[in-house]
């Protein structure tokens, strides 16, 4: 016992418990103290996260030389009809479950959260931003796999041994530290008592929505992997975790990349499919977004126009691969579109971020989770380089 060491897993539920704790009674001086190194490693993270995309991404794409464009389009198409097909299925969802569910609503009893601005705030610009490092990526493994670059191979092969030290050393020690600072705010703030009754229902709807879509994709994949999809998903269980606290899929790409590599898949193939998913694979942000804004426009008394929410959902699973990769980017991405699409007013699209931003970790942990999925599928159908 004396040797006996927690795994991830648990260090993270342990952070998570007493982050619950802490906020309820911690004094705001507390909160704000641990929101200094929450802001500070999240500066971090996204410093971090450029680096994680060249060092994998490229010897990914030179290793699989000409099946990499292949690669790359397969990905893209599932993680895209994934997006859309969370979209779908949460509207379908909400027509069928919202006017039951919500019926008496009083959007009178909204609250506000508390804030607690952290005491200092130390940026740390990345290199690159994340389409770019992705475009890069692209360019230079695809450059190296056609001119046979050796020496360039071999230096974003030592790149890669960099940043898995530095995720092995800095980023994995102080990932739990940095969850417990979050869920401490999260409580503290009362973002999940942003509005009353109807609200907290709408929200365990959302949750039931992501854990609906997260079995719908496995069981495909175990499908089509012919891997048990139970076994797969409970895998990723400390990726789910991970993006729930963290609520950033880029944030969660070391972790995520660790329990996919678990599942089977090969290094190759999770070294481009899980950085690349996690941009562009929006499963559970979509099925939130689409859920929270059709709760709240039966709450108003407003009908589900067919044609609105496809036009929502289209232009989401676009614009939603610009937003950046922190809490809330998602929401804030579709300011204007809720109001173009579907009618909202200001006051209204503030309530949603409210709403949204509340488990906002939720709808992340299903993208993340998703992500080793797609990667199953990608495995299974990718083509191979030739031989010889």
């Amino acid at each position: 016992m004396r040797n006996w060491k927690p795994g991830l897993l648990t260090r993270l539920a342990i952070a998570i418990v007493l982050g619950i704790v802490a906020g309820l009674f911690l004094p705001a001086c507390g909160i704000r103290a641990l929101n200094s190194f929450r802001d500070l490693f999240g500066q971090f993270i996204k410093y971090l996260v450029p680096f994680i995309i060249l060092g994998f991404v490229t010897p990914a794409i030179a290793d699989t030389g000409r099946a990499a464009g292949r690669m790359l389009l397969l990905t893209m198409g599932l993680a895209w009809g994934s997006t859309i097909f969370a979209g779908t299925f949460a509207y379908v969802a909400s027509c069928t479950v919202d006017p039951w569910l919500l019926s008496g609503a009083n959007l009178a009893n909204a609250t506000q959260a508390l804030s607690f601005p952290a005491y200092f705030s130390l940026k740390i610009p990345p290199i690159l931003d994340v389409v770019t490092a992705l475009v890069t990526a692209f360019m230079l493994g695809l450059g190296i796999a056609a001119l046979k670059a050796d020496a360039l191979y071999l230096a974003f092969g030592q790149l890669k041994a960099i940043v898995e030290r530095t995720i092995a050393k800095a980023f994995v020690p102080l990932l739990p530290v940095y969850i417990f600072t979050v869920i401490t705010d999260l409580t503290a703030s009362g973002r999940l008592k942003v509005i009353a009754g109807p609200a907290v229902k709408l929200m365990v709807f959302c949750t039931l929505l992501t854990v609906v879509v997260l079995f719908a994709q496995y069981a495909l994949a175990g499908l089509v992997s012919r891997r048990n999809p139970l076994r797969a998903l409970l895998n990723m269980l400390p990726a789910y975790l991970t993006g729930w606290g963290c609520c950033s899929s880029a944030a969660t790409i070391p972790v995520t990349l660790r329990q996919t590599k678990l599942n089977g898949v090969s290094e190759e193939t999770a070294n481009l499919v899980i950085p690349l998913c996690s941009n562009v694979h929006l499963a559970g942000s979509m099925s939130n977004m689409v859920a929270y804004a059709a709760g709240l426009m039966v709450m108003w008394g407003e009908p589900l126009t067919p044609t609105a929410f496809a036009e929502f959902i289209f232009m989401m699973s676009i614009i939603a691969v610009a937003s950046p990769g922190v809490p809330g980017g998602c929401v804030l991405a579709a300011a204007t579109l809720v109001e173009t699409a579907l009618g909202f007013t200001p006051e209204r699209y503030a309530l949603m971020v409210a709403i949204y931003l509340a488990l906002d970790g939720m709808g992340t942990a299903c993208n993340l989770t998703g992500d080793g999925a797609i990667a199953l599928v990608v495995d299974r159908l990718r083509p191979r380089p030739e031989k010889g």
